[in-house]
């Protein structure tokens, strides 16, 4: 039998398991809260747009406030036991806590057999293990290297997407786990022997089966999204549907998951057994583009009745919200949207766009968004919040500017 739920309840379940739950942030965030929110979410995303701030630092923001971004390049990229994270395929190109290594494993085995998702890279495996195996010995022999370094190409590379052979080596052997991201230079990828980052004890965890990994990472997206269908948890770490179906059922079957009718989705939900509904969920957050709380775009609209879609590549003349467009999320509804760009050279942040969702910002609602461009600002080290957008909700905006006096 399943238990049903109201769209309310799923919606601050969601909240709530998303790391939006009322509670205050510390006045001083360390390490370990990084850490313990990185491990709660189980992935962040990471995106080259830069027109804010780099995306993966943003989920962190939108949960706890203003932290200090180095602590996130500690867990991410650090030497030794600061080290909390690794880099892998696992929401696209995402940051993931170590202890999901092991579940990730079966992919890269996967991977190296180029099969699944990776079918697409037989072929190279294939036709140019000579080159794969001179990358793979030039990383054993000087350490931790960028695919520029290694390029052998003698004309110029076209767009970024044009990668040299020993990029797509580089990026065979990170796929397949015979190297890992050791660090960063800029926005560069920096590879190394998976022996010479992470921790022993990750490494020689025992493998585990494809079906007992599938079922760990689906276990860990049902408590990460609180409330999701099939495809909600399956989308979490990109697994197929054979893959997720079959992990589900035997979860249900386990007892590890419970089956739940949310008012109004026609597909049957799952979340964890005797989850306790929270009553109310206060929190008002801007959010990144790529943030696990809306990155299913589906869910999203089922869960908040709000359509969004990234307009990055749509031409200007045919966007409808902007370039770089947060939700903005305010006591349990998102509730506007509003495009924004760092101008670090003029120290400011520009508000191009606000675009209130029915029925509307109130007075209150208008303020919190406020408080929160000027919190972000501060975050970010800019100096001016610059509202440039003509529209009625953004005279409303700096309306409650000046009333906060900002």
């Amino acid at each position: 039998m399943s238990v049903e739920i109201s769209l309310k309840q799923a919606r601050r379940l969601a909240l709530a398991a998303q790391g939006f739950n009322g509670r205050q942030a510390p006045v001083l965030i360390k390490a370990t809260h990084v850490a313990q929110m990185i491990e709660r979410l189980g992935v962040l995303q990471i995106d080259s747009v830069n027109a804010l701030v780099r995306s993966h630092y943003l989920p962190l923001y939108s949960r706890l406030g203003n932290y200090a971004q180095p602590l996130l390049d500690q867990a991410a990229w650090s030497q030794g036991r600061q080290r909390k994270l690794f880099e892998y395929w696992g929401h696209e190109a995402s940051l993931l806590p170590l202890n999901l290594y092991p579940l990730m494993r079966w992919r890269m085995r996967q991977a190296a057999q180029g099969v699944g998702i990776y079918q697409q890279m037989a072929k190279f495996g294939r036709e140019q293990q000579a080159t794969i195996a001179r990358v793979l010995q030039s990383v054993r022999e000087q350490g931790a290297l960028g695919a520029g370094s290694l390029n052998t190409r003698q004309e110029r590379a076209g767009p970024w997407w044009d990668w040299s052979a020993e990029k797509h080596a580089l990026e065979w052997l990170f796929a397949a786990g015979e190297v890992t991201v050791a660090g960063r230079r800029g926005f560069e990828r920096l590879y190394d022997l998976p022996e010479r980052v992470l921790p022993l004890a990750i490494l020689d965890h025992p493998e585990l089966s494809e079906g007992d990994a599938q079922r760990g990472l689906l276990l860990h997206a049902a408590r990460a999204l609180g409330v999701g269908t099939e495809k909600d948890l399956r989308d979490y770490f990109r697994l197929t549907p054979t893959e997720s179906r079959e992990g589900l059922a035997q979860l249900f079957e386990d007892g590890a998951l419970q089956v739940v009718q949310v008012q109004g989705w026609r597909q049957p939900a799952y979340c964890l057994p005797e989850v306790k509904l929270p009553r109310k969920v206060v929190a008002s957050a801007l959010l990144s583009p790529f943030d696990s709380l809306i990155w299913e775009r589906s869910r999203t609209e089922r869960l908040f009745d709000f359509r969004y879609r990234l307009e990055i590549y749509t031409p200007q003349d045919k966007r409808v919200y902007g370039y770089y467009v947060l939700p903005f999320l305010h006591n349990e509804r998102i509730a506007a949207r509003v495009d924004l760009r760092a101008e670090r050279a003029n120290g400011r942040l520009a508000v191009h766009a606000v675009h209130e969702e029915e029925p509307g910002l109130d007075e209150e609602g208008m303020h919190a968004l406020a408080r929160n461009l000027r919190q972000m600002a501060d975050w970010l080290g800019l100096a001016e919040v610059q509202i440039n957008c003509q529209r009625v909700s953004a005279a409303r905006l700096r309306v409650a500017f000046a009333g906060l006096g900002f």
